[in-house]
């Protein structure tokens, strides 16, 4: 017996190797992975995919097992960051908490958040409250990771309490920490989204296409992280291979850019494609305003001007007033002064968003001012301009989202709204949406 019992310590019950306990740990911590981005986020919290039963449980017991959250609480904790992102009451911004605070303490903002009993009755609307979730996973959450710890400990002996600790890090280290931290504070963006999100990597696997984060923030209701050629959406891939099962029916992905011929002015279904795809023109213009900038730093070159600045305003200029830093927005001014060119471009990149940030106008007020912005543009003598607003008044409506006509990220069931393409905006973070005004 004491023969048995040191050789179950040792080994388990299993007498796995060492590359069989790798395999083993990333499977299971993937597994977990998949179910955080498949079921909670993209399923639960966004309502960007609906999903069968069959997967939805599964998901649902394996998240209960390896993390004891709770759905409900998952999903009004991250509705609220969307809601209130990078404010103070946003509950995991690092550009109010700090990065450290919420790279390190993630999980421990998490868990604080959940107590707030305003928090999960506003944005937990449509989650699972069944019978099991009510007297199992909800009731007794922590029981799940004490079973997780017997079955691993039963397998693999005392190798399995490291394996059990692993899984018990992991989310807080690549959720908590990596995707609200880092995702908020270093990266690249795709696009000018209204806070600080990033894309860690343009390749999501390890967590499984959470890293694509600026292009999550930037289209929150959408089943499809990745928008660019380069990037690769590993959960999009699950998602796909369910949906091909029958097991998941995809609501909503990104806008897809579609060029048509050249029309004499830009009309309301111009438009309309403008505003659907308004984070894509602005990338693009972002491209030619960069483009115009590098042109400046070639002639200052010639001149043996110094470059300092202009390459400061290659950098910034085509971001939001509020995103520059403060010590940079003197050296814009200045560059703005002596460069007409980059000057003209940036007030035409701001009068070009308040296209779409009006509220108040008809549809017909709005086609109008875009084709006064449009004749502005193509009559400024800047070439990068008008080969700009020429594309512009190419582009075509095409719907990119399926069993909806709701614009994206403007669904009536949650507060993500207030990120929406389409002519839906949000009130203040509530969950309420209210369409723009406008003239069928």
């Amino acid at each position: 017996m004491l023969d048995f019992v040191i050789d179950w310590l040792a080994n388990g019950l299993t007498h796995a190797s060492g590359w069989q306990l790798v395999v083993y740990t990333l499977v299971v911590t993937h597994l977990t992975i998949a179910g955080v981005t498949v079921y909670l986020h993209r399923n639960q919290a966004h309502r960007a995919l609906d999903l069968h039963g069959i997967p939805s449980h599964f998901f649902r017991f394996w998240l209960w097992l390896t993390t004891g959250m709770v759905t409900r609480e998952w999903v009004a904790i991250h509705r609220k960051h969307h809601a209130k992102c990078e404010t103070v009451d946003d509950p995991h911004s690092p550009v109010t908490r700090g990065i450290g605070t919420v790279f390190f303490r993630g999980s421990e903002l998490y868990r604080a958040e959940a107590k707030v009993a305003a928090t999960i009755e506003k944005f937990s609307h449509g989650t699972p409250n069944d019978w099991i979730e009510r007297n199992l996973y909800t009731r007794f959450s922590a029981s799940g990771v004490a079973l997780m710890m017997v079955i691993n400990l039963a397998l693999f002996g005392v190798l399995g309490l490291t394996i059990w600790a692993i899984q018990m890090a992991w989310i807080p280290i690549m959720a908590a920490g990596i995707i609200n931290g880092i995702g908020h504070y270093w990266g690249y963006r795709n696009f000018e989204a209204p806070d600080a999100s990033t894309n860690i990597s343009p390749v999501g696997i390890l967590i499984g296409g959470e890293e694509l984060h600026n292009n999550h923030h930037t289209y929150p209701t959408s089943a499809k992280f990745s928008v660019k050629p380069y990037e690769f959406d590993l959960g999009w891939f699950y998602i796909r291979a369910f949906e091909t099962l029958g097991l998941a029916k995809v609501r909503k992905v990104p806008p897809q850019l579609v060029l048509g011929d050249v029309k004499a002015v830009a009309d309301e279904a111009t438009l309309e494609a403008v505003i659907a795809n308004r984070y894509e023109v602005m990338a693009n213009f972002a491209k030619a305003l960069r483009t115009a900038a590098g042109k400046e730093m070639l002639h200052a070159k010639e001149k043996g001007h110094d470059l300092v600045n202009l390459t400061a305003a290659k950098r910034w200029l085509h971001r939001d007033a509020e995103k520059v830093p403060a010590d940079i927005q003197p050296t814009l001014v200045e560059v703005r002064a002596a460069h007409p060119v980059l000057d003209t471009m940036t007030s035409m990149r701001e009068e070009l968003r308040q296209v779409w940030s009006s509220t108040t106008q008809t549809r017909e007020q709005l086609a109008a001012d875009l084709q006064a912005w449009c004749a502005k543009a193509e009559a400024s003598g800047i070439a990068a301009l008008h080969d700009f607003s020429t594309k512009l008044r190419r582009r075509k409506y095409k719907p990119y989202h399926r069993g909806t006509r709701h614009a994206l990220g403007a669904t009536k069931d949650h507060p993500c709204a207030l990120r929406s393409g389409g002519f839906f905006t949000a009130t203040g973070g509530s969950q309420q949406i209210t369409p723009a005004k406008k003239n069928r």
